[in-house]
């Protein structure tokens, strides 16, 4: 996983369509969660075979109040073949059900998302810390135990801590839990 961007703000999410929600979704109403972009493409095996079912686990895997996954499809090529109906009755027949943003094309005056965020192929993952700023970016398959800690990091920073009022905590102190040493031979796993 690399840094990205130095902990910049994280650009808007520029979508042609949402899918898999009731609106659009804005970052900043996200703040305080960290949030998982997930770059794919329907048609892109590593997205289909990895980078989907990663997205999806990562959902499963964190509290929803603590992070948000959320789709990215680049835009689609002007023909109908590859349109918003087709990418939904795609997600729908892989059971994917995270919200997803079809991507706006880019032009002159105004960036494509994925260009934006400095995504250069799919599947791809960016981590937008609880500020809202960007933390990290990672093209291709990353395992699940790197993204995992990660974004458990990320998810450990900047939470409000209780209060404790009251009594002061309790010291506790340490005590020697080892077995004692018998005597004769000693006894291993593989001698059970």
């Amino acid at each position: 996983m690399h840094p990205a961007h130095r902990a910049e703000r994280a650009p808007f999410v520029l979508a042609s369509h949402w899918l898999n929600t009731d609106g659009r979704i804005e970052l900043s109403k996200l703040q305080g969660k960290v949030v998982v972009l997930a770059a794919f493409e329907m048609l892109d095996p590593e997205s289909v075979m990895h980078g989907l079912p990663q997205a999806m686990r990562i959902r499963e895997a964190f509290e929803p109040s603590d992070v948000e996954v959320l789709g990215l499809h680049p835009s689609f090529v002007a023909h109908q073949v590859r349109g918003p109906l087709t990418l939904a009755a795609f997600l729908l027949q892989y059971g994917i059900d995270i919200p997803v943003a079809i991507d706006v094309p880019g032009d002159e005056r105004e960036a494509s998302t994925m260009e934006s965020y400095g995504i250069a192929g799919t599947p791809s993952l960016v981590l937008i810390d609880r500020l809202g700023r960007l933390r990290a970016h990672v093209f291709g398959r990353p395992s699940d135990m790197q993204v995992g800690a990660k974004i458990a990091e990320l998810v450990a920073e900047n939470r409000p801590q209780p209060v404790v009022r009251g009594r002061r905590p309790r010291l506790i102190t340490p005590i020697d839990t080892r077995a004692p040493r018998a005597e004769g031979p000693s006894m291993s796993w593989s001698n059970l």
